[in-house]
């Protein structure tokens, strides 16, 4: 059975810029603002294969990013408890959390012997840090792992019901890419009756099986609050970079019958949210 702990595994001159997936703020005059923007959004880091640490140069002092998947691999910190620069913030979500996904997927659906990870390398450089644990964990709820990589839009069907033939979970990394298009892959998965476990709650609002993931509009909240602790006087390098506090779970029941997977009531009484 699935654990019912569901939570997560465990100045004012400064110029402050808020580095995420949905805005970029920055204090500073025009010309600042010029030459700091182009590096202050991670899509364009990725774009143009930018070193994160070429970004965080002298003109920005001070800089407070979320929604990060590997600070550290991708150059933004030297490590999470000890950011050693300018620059500190909050992860998407801890890469053990990979073992409560194959736990769910496992619990909603406990005739898979196989578990994917899907995800899209050139929109998840960090992919290593999902995939060494979900290969190392996937034994132990007798899973066979395995991962299923996709370039483009073209590639999720045919992946997806190759996949489904192999009586085949499938577990969606946090992956933009993913984001994009999750109205196609959730009717690819519900079209080739394929269990998935997705990692944001907006995918079963859409009609996906079922996600567990961070709250990203709290990440927000508490990385405002990061950079206004910056723009008060204290330094990144004395605030280590955290993990998301707060994780929901979300199960839509709907798409679960029509798959035809039984959800037991104390399955449903763990989630935060039940979609009908």
């Amino acid at each position: 059975m699935v654990s019912s702990n569901l939570g997560g595994p465990k100045g004012a001159t400064s110029e402050s810029m808020s580095v995420g997936a949905r805005s970029t703020t920055l204090k500073g005059d025009n010309n600042r603002r010029r030459n700091l923007l182009p590096c202050s959004r991670i899509s364009s880091l990725r774009k143009t294969r930018l070193r994160p640490r070429r970004c965080f140069n002298k003109r920005a002092r001070s800089l407070s990013f979320s929604i990060v998947a590997d600070p550290v691999g991708s150059g933004f910190v030297k490590s999470l408890a000890h950011p050693g620069g300018n620059a500190t913030g909050f992860t998407i979500m801890e890469p053990a959390i990979v073992s409560k996904w194959l736990e769910l997927l496992k619990e909603i659906a406990p005739q898979v012997t196989r578990a994917a990870l899907l995800f899209n390398p050139a929109t998840t450089p960090y992919a290593n840090i999902y995939v060494t644990p979900f290969e190392t964990a996937a034994p132990s709820f007798g899973l066979q792992a395995t991962t299923a990589i996709v370039h483009d839009k073209a590639e999720l069907e045919t992946m997806i019901a190759a996949q489904a033939k192999l009586n085949t979970g499938l577990v969606v990394m946090p992956d933009g890419f993913l984001n994009v298009h999750r109205a196609e892959l959730v009717s690819l998965a519900a079209q080739h009756r394929i269990p998935t476990v997705y990692p944001w709650r907006f995918f079963p609002e859409q009609g996906g099986l079922l996600s567990y993931g961070s709250e990203m509009r709290d990440e927000f909240k508490t990385a405002a609050a990061y950079a206004d602790r910056i723009l008060k006087g204290e330094k990144p390098i004395d605030l280590p970079v955290q993990a998301p506090t707060k994780y929901e779970l979300v199960i839509n029941l709907t798409t679960a019958k029509a798959l035809g997977l039984n959800v037991p009531h104390q399955f449903q009484q763990l989630a935060d949210k039940i979609i009908e």
